[in-house]
């Protein structure tokens, strides 16, 4: 017997020993969970996520002292009819010393009353930067419902940046929590359908839902390295949910495969040794996969993707190791348990039901038929159909989500709404950071002050009276310009006001001051870098993405052919998602269907975080189905014949995991953050294409073309179709020189393609 490998040694111990094994992995767990608990979440502040000029002109304005700040809108109007002058002052006093007595409040500014009179506001600004008001906007928010049960013949309510962030935030954990309602019984279905016991449907959710509670004690300990920005748990339930199944589905398969084959000869310990042979192996390439791909997003140098990549990479190695560490040891207990039962119904007379697998049924061999029978012209129409698919991707407009974006269910998104409907210049904010000498204050102000004229006579900009809004800091260095515009944030009309105002306001003016360092934000100014940021990034991604899928399977099957062909693949695949995602998401006809507002765009982490997981996730198809067929043609069956029985013996649990797969993902297009609609529906897509389009009919019928080339350079393939001629002529010598009893016919036969999966 060849040397054992890490895979099978680990297996057996855990085999053999298997409360040890299950009372250890219950023992890390806690350790974890209990680790990172006491430990606590290390959160990101504002600087972790600046970008470009945006984040520059953040960082001068808080050096200084005046940087931007949340800020709140109290609107007070009549429940019905005119608004009285005398019911409204009093509101307005009474609203105004309720905010100035709060801890978390650093100005209220005098009211403003809209055009047509009807609604007065109350600007209130809070103390701390944008990113780090939500936690105080609870007591700024009892106190405006106090107020209006104080007044009851106004309406009286409260919106602004901290509320709506508050309110998006709330949204998500409740569509979490949705998603995993959703999730939960779809899994449980799908389980049921492939094994048919009560008891093996646990055994996958188990190794999951540990799994999970591991990773997020691990992510804990791991934020106080990597800042988390809140998407880590998310990311933690979405991929742990679908690897940890996918995994244990891939071994529990092969187990069971191992057990029919055996046919009661074996023990439970040497049928899970067996399958930690092949499906151990396997499960461990494909995690080192995913988590060499995700380590791609490290290099896009953002603390949102640093957040998806800290929490993919932990979870995956989690489920990773549970499943070639616990699960045998669960299988064993679980085989004992079954060959108990069935030794007690043969005691009694009582027939036992064969525990073996299903040969993949009549809609598989239908899927099958058309790459079996004509390759060529099925990968023809395959890949024309995919590039069809991917076409609209070459229209992508990549956008940044901004709070226009935000669903409507929020209720300070309605508030929002009747806000920027009195007072409609208030919908974005530019602004203006200079930083110069003391001595310049004076200049910097007069320049400032033209640049707010200028602004003013541009049609872009919003055209209030009064006098330019002003910040200088303590030292006279820092002084701070706020310029408004009425068009939504994602609007064409909003990105070029911001580039009118970098580019041609901004450089006549405060740009003549010699020595003067100037920058702008805002949400505008920081989805427009953010943008130009991703864009940067993404061929150096994309390149290390395709590297690394040609290099890792290059190491797991030895063959070059293999390494361009999956990284081709992988490539159209993502590809064809993207141009549905373009389709569905760029346009507004799917608005009302999907309940969504359209930015015209697509979010511009959605391509990046696609390629990332997609190419990782793909992995797990693409180990599972090429070991198979590079398992039979290792015992000499001719490759065409090798391709058939692996994608035939695989089909089931391909399918199984890709339902598992896509149910999670697309639960993520019912939540109400579009970002996160966009995610869920171009992952489910692209599961769905590689399952049954990439899986099923290219890369079969590309194998079969290529039929030995497949391997090339490797020459294990060859050596071995070179050995099994070489018994069979020796066979057809022997047979002249001597008969060949009955028995030794199915015996070779059989042991030419299954000896290997004998001794594992």
């Amino acid at each position: 017997m060849s040397k054992r490998t890490v895979t099978v040694r680990v297996a057996r111990w855990s085999a053999l020993n298997p409360w040890r094994a299950i009372t250890g992995w219950l023992l890390f767990v806690v350790l974890c969970l209990g680790g990172g608990i006491a430990a606590g979440m290390n959160s990101a502040t504002a600087e972790d996520f600046r970008v470009g000029e945006a984040g520059r002109a953040e960082a001068l304005a808080t050096e200084g002292g005046v940087q931007p700040r949340s800020t709140e809108h109290v609107l007070i109007r009549a429940a019905s009819g005119p608004l009285d002058k005398a019911a409204a002052d009093a509101a307005v006093k009474d609203v105004t010393a309720r905010m100035k007595a709060l801890p978390e409040v650093a100005s209220v500014a005098t009211p403003v009353r809209s055009a047509d009179g009807r609604v007065l506001r109350v600007q209130v600004e809070l103390n701390g930067s944008e990113q780090d008001d939500q936690e105080n906007v609870p007591p700024l928010q009892a106190q405006t419902e106090q107020a209006a049960k104080a007044h009851p013949g106004l309406v009286i309510e409260e919106t602004g940046d901290a509320s709506v962030s508050k309110g998006v935030d709330d949204q998500r954990d409740k569509d979490l929590q949705f998603s995993e309602a959703i999730t939960l019984p779809v899994t449980l279905i799908t389980l049921a359908v492939v094994f048919g016991s009560v008891v093996m449907v646990g055994v996958p959710l188990l190794l999951a839902v540990t799994s999970i509670m591991a990773t997020m004690g691990l992510a804990m300990l791991a934020s106080h390295l990597l800042p988390d920005t809140g998407v880590g748990m998310s990311m933690i339930l979405l991929i742990g949910m679908a690897v940890g199944v996918d995994y244990t589905l891939f071994y529990l398969k092969r187990e069971r495969e191992e057990r029919a084959r055996a046919g009661g000869r074996l023990t439970s310990e040497a049928l899970v040794e067996a399958a930690a042979a092949t499906a151990g192996r396997a499960i461990v390439v494909s995690g080192l996969a995913v988590i060499v791909s995700t380590t791609a997003l490290f290099l896009a140098r953002d603390v949102i993707f640093d957040s998806l990549a800290t929490g993919t990479i932990l979870v995956v190695a989690v489920a990773m190791v549970s499943s070639v560490t616990v699960l045998p040891a669960l299988l064993v207990k679980l085989g004992r348990r079954a060959e108990r039962r069935a030794a007690g119904r043969l005691a009694r007379g009582k027939s036992v039901r064969p525990y073996g697998e299903k040969k993949p049924g009549r809609a598989w061999n239908a899927l099958l038929t058309p790459a079996r029978k004509r390759p060529a012209l099925t990968l023809c129409l395959a890949v024309l159909a995919m590039l069809g698919l991917a076409l609209p991707a070459l229209n992508m407009n990549l956008k940044n989500p901004a709070r226009d974006s935000f669903s409507r269910d929020i209720e300070a998104m309605q508030g929002y709404d009747r806000l920027l409907k009195d007072f409609p210049e208030l919908r974005v904010r530019h602004l203006v950071v200079v930083r110069a000498e003391a001595s310049q204050a004076g200049d910097v102000r007069e320049a400032l002050t033209a640049l707010d004229r200028e602004a003013k006579a541009d049609p872009l900009f919003s055209h209030p009276s009064g006098a330019p809004v002003l910040r200088s800091s303590e030292d006279r260095r820092t002084t701070t310009l706020e310029l408004n515009t009425s068009h939504p944030t994602y609007s064409k009309k909003a990105e070029d006001s911001l580039r009118h105002l970098r580019a041609g306001h901004l450089r006549a003016t405060v740009g003549k001051l010699p020595g003067a360092e100037t920058a702008v934000t805002g949400e505008v100014a920081r989805g427009m870098d953010y943008v130009e940021h991703q864009n940067q990034k993404l061929p150096l991604v994309l390149g290390f993405l395709l590297l690394m899928t040609f290099a890792m399977t290059v190491y797991a099957f030895r063959s070059v052919v293999l390494g361009l062909l999956s990284a081709a693949l992988n490539l159209l695949s993502a590809a064809s998602a993207l141009g549905l995602l373009v389709l569905v998401f760029q346009g507004d006809w799917a608005e009302g269907l999907l309940s969504f507002v359209s930015l015209g765009g697509i979010s511009s982490r959605v391509p990046l975080f696609l390629f990332v997981i997609l190419f990782g996730l793909s992995m797990d198809y693409q180990v599972f189905v090429v070991s198979r067929i590079r398992e039979a043609a290792l015992n000499g069956v001719p490759t065409r014949q090798a391709v058939i029985e692996g994608i035939g013996s695989s089909a089931k649990v391909v399918t199984s995991a890709a339902i598992v797969m896509v149910t999670v993902f697309a639960s993520f297009v019912m939540l109400h953050i579009l970002e996160m609609k966009q995610m869920g529906f171009v992952l489910a897509a692209a599961v769905l294409l590689d399952a049954f389009v990439i899986r099923v009919m290219i890369l079969p019928a590309a194998l079969l073309l290529l039929g030995r080339a497949t391997w090339w350079p490797s020459g294990a393939i060859r050596r071995a179709e070179e050995q099994v001629a070489a018994r069979r002529t020796a066979r057809q010598t022997a047979r002249h020189a001597a008969p060949v009893s009955a028995e030794e016919r199915p015996f070779s036969r059989h042991s030419a393609g299954r000896g290997i999966s004998r001794n594992g």
